[in-house]
């Protein structure tokens, strides 16, 4: 779920720098020789004889052992997958006997631990209930990164259940996993739930990362990471395999370093499932391959929502930032309408009553499909087993594990209730919300602050609310949403979100693109103690 409620801080705006990656390695810590190649950069490398996906995978490794595993101890990646090598080698075998399964051929892809891989590692979205219990088959979307090259490296550390156990939760921390923490200052929160796909991406722990989102587990995390996340429409990408919390919002997507890195990813994971009915709704709406042509100057003309109620309550360091984005967009040729978005914050006054109707009965049909083998049927029963296991709650409780479970008694998904509070939020969100907006101004897209700066990591009182997030609106609505760094507050990051109506992922995707190449702010994270401090 969303873990975007961060501490708000009183900073200053941080020097700016023009570059899209500082200039070289963090003080102290190794060069890494792939830092500034992005994923086709790497394919032309393997295409070019300069680079092996065994030679790419195993830097990756190491990296990892130095960064992850030791220095700063960052705790993203929870499992390394123990046949990646062997992966990586067959792949070259392949590519020396003349056949390239696709773009993502021999590079290394990092994989939050609520996606399903049928190997020997464990998907166990940060449990320790069910990590030793492997799934039985891989999640569609896994099986389409396996046929196009994409070698597996491991899973990463997550919120545990993402974010929707309990109250109070902690960002990034899990069970199995640890706590996991933000590159850009080791003190502050990763956000999540992807917390270790977004921190091990910035981190350069692998070249393309997959990370799942209901509301904002994509888009925060990535946000304050100083990458690009992407939420894409819902039924773009096959929801099976994903331990689920909502299948009504849930959705994977691509956490990156760029826009043409998310936007390829995205085309990878994309397409239609036979066995998750949402998938079906592409067809006709949407052709993938335009991920892969994304036209340049998508700003040139662009008509642009700003939702003003979007940036109210933000510190005054990120409205800095974002009113400096505006002038950036209004430069590159686009055309911008202040206005509120309607219907917030009504559009998020029934998100928890669907999501907790929605948890229990996709917990069930996951461990049916996916964990056969597990002694856990349903989340009744993981929810007893976090009880007879007390270490398991020893920073929060599971208020919505067992607020999940007793809506089965009362009537699960043909509860009143639910059918209401489902009917009343997608009706804010879509008709009255965002495409009210954008039919009535002619816009092709709403921009805001994705969120704010991140904020201090408190395993005693977990994530705590305040700082204003863009990611609500979307994720109710099923629409797509990418977020793109625009800019650091005392060297952490901020980021810029581009959110429209259904199928528009493409779209999107090139407006923050021709914003990103103009921008260049992303910064390649420190590794400091604390924010400010050199």
């Amino acid at each position: 779920m969303k873990r975007r409620h961060l501490l708000q801080a009183s900073v200053t705006l941080s020097a700016g720098a023009a570059a899209t990656a500082a200039s070289g390695p963090a003080p102290g810590l190794p060069d890494f020789p792939w830092r500034e190649a992005d994923a086709t950069q790497l394919a032309a490398a393997q295409r070019e004889g300069r680079a092996t996906a065994l030679g790419l995978t195993q830097a990756y490794l190491a990296r990892i052992a130095a960064l992850d595993r030791a220095g700063p101890q960052l705790r993203s990646v929870i499992e390394l997958n123990p046949e990646a090598e062997a992966i990586a080698a067959g792949l070259d075998a392949e590519r020396a006997a003349g056949r390239v399964r696709g773009p993502l051929h021999g590079l290394p892809v990092l994989l939050k631990d609520n996606i399903a891989t049928g190997d020997r590692m464990a998907t166990s979205a940060g449990s320790i209930a069910l990590a030793s219990a492997p799934a039985a088959k891989d999640a569609p979307l896994v099986a389409r990164l396996r046929a196009e090259g994409a070698v597996i490296l491991g899973k990463t550390n997550l919120s545990e259940w993402a974010n929707f156990r309990g109250k109070a939760s902690v960002s990034g921390w899990s069970s199995r996993g640890g706590q996991t923490r933000n590159p850009h200052a080791l003190d502050r929160t990763p956000s999540g739930s992807s917390s270790g796909t977004g921190a091990a991406l910035a981190a350069h722990f692998a070249a393309l990362g997959v990370g799942t989102e209901t509301d904002g587990s994509i888009t925060s995390p990535a946000s304050v990471q100083g990458l690009v996340g992407m939420k894409p429409t819902l039924g773009l990408v096959s929801r099976r395999g994903v331990i689920p919390i909502a299948p009504s919002q849930d959705t994977a997507g691509p956490m990156c370093r760029s826009v043409a890195d998310a936007a390829l990813l995205l085309w990878a994971l994309a397409g239609v499932d036979p066995g998750d009915p949402a998938t079906q709704a592409q067809q006709g709406h949407f052709d993938r391959d335009t991920l892969l042509q994304l036209p340049p100057q998508a700003l040139r003309g662009a008509r642009l929502g700003v939702a003003t109620n979007l940036v109210e309550g933000h510190g005054r360091a990120t409205v800095a930032l974002f009113e400096s984005a505006l002038q950036q967009l209004e430069a590159a040729g686009a055309t911008l309408v202040r206005a509120p978005l309607p219907q917030w914050p009504a559009m998020a006054s029934g998100e928890l009553d669907v999501l907790l109707h929605e948890m229990a009965p996709a917990m069930a049909s996951y461990l049916a499909e996916f964990a056969p083998n597990a002694p856990f049927k349903t989340l009744a029963d993981l929810l007893a087993f976090n009880r007879a296991h007390p270490e398991t709650l020893a920073l929060f409780g599971q208020e919505w594990f067992e607020a999940s479970v007793a809506t089965v008694a009362a009537g699960g998904l043909k509860a009143p209730a639910y059918r209401k509070a489902l009917s009343n939020g997608r009706r804010s969100a879509r008709a009255l919300g965002i495409d009210a907006l954008m039919r009535q101004h002619s816009l092709v897209a709403i921009v805001a602050p994705t969120t704010g700066p991140a904020g201090l990591i408190d395993p005693v009182k977990g994530d705590q609310d305040g700082t204003p997030s863009a990611t609500t609106p979307a994720a109710v609505a099923g629409y797509p949403h990418v977020t793109v760094p625009m800019g650091q507050v005392q060297g952490l990051p901020v980021g810029l979100s581009f959110f429209g109506t259904a199928w528009s992922d493409a779209r999107l995707l090139a407006l923050a693109a021709d914003y990103e190449q103009r921008s260049r702010l992303r910064r390649d994270p420190a590794f400091r103690a604390s924010a400010g401090v050199a």
